[in-house]
Parts: structure tokens; C-alpha cells; sequence
């Protein structure tokens, strides 16, 4: 989905849906609604989260091409570039993120470093699960391999990393006001290899899915 102001882009992908005022992507459904799109994306995640956790074994090393299939079980009924990466730059604010032409390099790059040293998590403590999926989700931030839902295919995958080490799903129901300005900072200062802010946000994150849990609530 692309609402205005959140991202830039052109070319083939950048194509909205007719009659949707440019506000919808153009798409299989033909869905011309903000909320309508809204309403198909989180029904087609919450669908393909049952089939990811079935997929994936608790000794599972995660690759680039298990992160295209999360994209296409999520959103391949939705879009047809769904599980293929962007062929258009992407811009948020005055943001760049990794250019369209290098991102099957950075991918294979991110499967080569960060997926196969931080990947299966099964044996891995709080504190370093932690660390993991910091590295890993910055990283898969910075290169935003996709057109659309780079944000919550990141999450999906933390999820996955995190069900290998023991804990139920994440909470990322926190990162809302200063809590996301933060999470915005620790992807910034994660160009320089600076993970510790988003270290400190997944600590956060382990902690309060550990306290929801205990409390017997839901997470999000």
C-alpha cells in the first residue's frame, strides 16, 4: 500500500491504482481504498504467518530466497511483484535507500554475513536473540529489497528468528511516538554499522513479548 508522503518512486512499480487517487497501488484485487487495501494486506498476513511457521524448522539458516517466499506467501494474491525485488529507487524523505540495482547483491550479501552468523536462533539467550535480530532486521531495513511491506516482512522474519529461540510472537506493539522516532534513529545510525540503538529497541521488544506472555496477554 502507499499512502502519500511515505515513500517516492518511479518506474512500473511506482503505478497506482486507477481510480484510487493515487493512493493505492495498482493491484490483483483491484482495491481503490486505503482502508479496503488495509483490511486485504493484514488478512493475507495473518493467512501466511500459519504457513511460514509450518515451513520453517527451528534449525533453519534463513537465505535471501526464504525472504522473497515471505513476501510472496504474504502479498503474492495482492501484488504482482510480490517476492521480487524492487526495480525502482525508493526514497522517504530525504532518506535514500539502497539502490534498485543493487539489491540482489546486497541480499546475497545479507544471506552470506548477517542471515548465516546470526541464523538458526534456536540456542540463542535473551540478550543474544537480541543482538540478532537487530543486526538482521537493520540490515534487511536498509536494503528494502521490495516495492512495498519491506517493514513487515522485516518483522515476519524476527518472528521466525525469535520462534526458533523459544519465545512466542513478538510485541512490536510499543513503537509508536518517541518509541518509533528511536526506531527511525537506530536504522540511521545502523549505516554506519552502529547497532546498539536497535540492539537497546529489540531488548525492549524481547522484554515486553517476555512480560506479556508471562501475564498471560497478547501480543502483537
Amino acid at each position: 500500500m502507499a499512502l502519500p508522503g511515505r515513500y517516492d518512486a518511479s518506474g512500473v512499480e511506482a503505478e497506482f491504482e486507477p481510480g484510487s487517487k493515487r493512493r493505492v497501488l495498482r493491484n490483483l484485487l483491484g482495491i481503490r481504498s486505503v482502508r479496503e487495501m488495509e483490511r486485504a494486506e493484514s488478512d493475507a498476513l495473518l493467512e501466511a504467518q500459519e504457513k511460514m511457521i509450518d515451513r520453517f524448522t527451528l534449525n533453519h539458516r534463513f537465505t535471501a530466497a526464504d525472504i522473497r517466499e515471505l513476501h510472496r506467501l504474504w502479498l503474492g494474491d495482492v501484488y504482482s511483484w510480490a517476492g521480487e525485488y524492487r526495480g525502482v529507487n525508493i526514497t522517504k524523505g530525504d532518506f535514500y535507500f539502497a539502490a534498485a540495482m543493487q539489491v540482489p547483491r546486497l541480499m546475497l550479501e545479507l544471506e552470506r554475513k548477517q542471515l548465516s552468523t546470526y541464523t538458526p536462533c534456536e540456542k540463542l539467550d535473551a540478550s543474544e536473540l537480541a543482538k540478532a535480530l537487530s543486526v538482521v532486521h537493520a540490515e534487511l531495513i536498509l536494503i528494502h529489497p521490495f516495492r512495498d511491506g519491506n517493514g513487515r516482512c522485516a518483522r515476519l522474519l524476527a518472528m521466525l528468528m525469535a520462534f526458533q529461540a523459544g519465545l512466542p510472537p513478538l510485541d512490536f506493539g510499543g513503537l509508536r511516538g518517541q518509541a518509533r522516532r528511536s526506531y527511525v534513529a537506530a536504522v540511521h545510525a545502523a549505516l554506519g554499522a552502529d547497532y546498539l540503538p536497535m540492539r537497546e529497541i529489540f531488548e525492549g521488544i524481547v522484554r515486553r513479548t517476555l512480560f506479556s506472555h508471562a501475564r498471560g496477554g497478547r501480543t502483537l
